[in-house]
């Protein structure tokens, strides 16, 4: 969800030299989203069933200039897992101070919680971008 909110933003605020890609670092790779999920952002304008799941790596993270994360702890995993990630790791809510719990195999509810802490933090990184 929070890679086609952040695409959908970087377009409408003319941000075409930031791109946005999501990885995740227990991803069962190769499945798509969870219906709950495509079915709140169809509501936006936003199709997110093309996409596939996929496990962050090292070059992936070299390659980023900024990795957010939906929780703190998986902040740390990810720079004790390359340590060249330091400095560039923040949380998705980090100038909220919120994690964004995974809703994965739970309710809609869970799904809308989620999205709503998604726009939030991603309106708020978009400002300081």
């Amino acid at each position: 969800m929070a890679e086609g909110i952040f695409k959908q933003l970087l377009i409408e605020s003319n941000k075409a030299d930031c791109r946005a890609n999501s990885a995740g670092l227990h991803a069962l790779v190769g499945r798509p989203p969870e219906p709950f999920a495509c079915e709140l952002l169809l509501k936006k304008g936003i199709d997110i069933s093309g996409h596939r799941a996929c496990q962050i790596n090292s070059a992936m993270i070299r390659n980023a200039d900024l990795v957010l994360v939906m929780e703190l702890n998986q902040r740390l995993i990810i720079e004790k897992y390359d340590p060249s990630a330091r400095g560039k790791v923040y949380r998705l809510g980090e100038w909220g101070k919120f994690d964004v719990g995974d809703p994965y195999q739970q309710g809609i509810a869970a799904f809308e919680e989620s999205l709503e802490l998604i726009e939030t933090g991603v309106s708020q990184w978009l400002g300081k971008l």
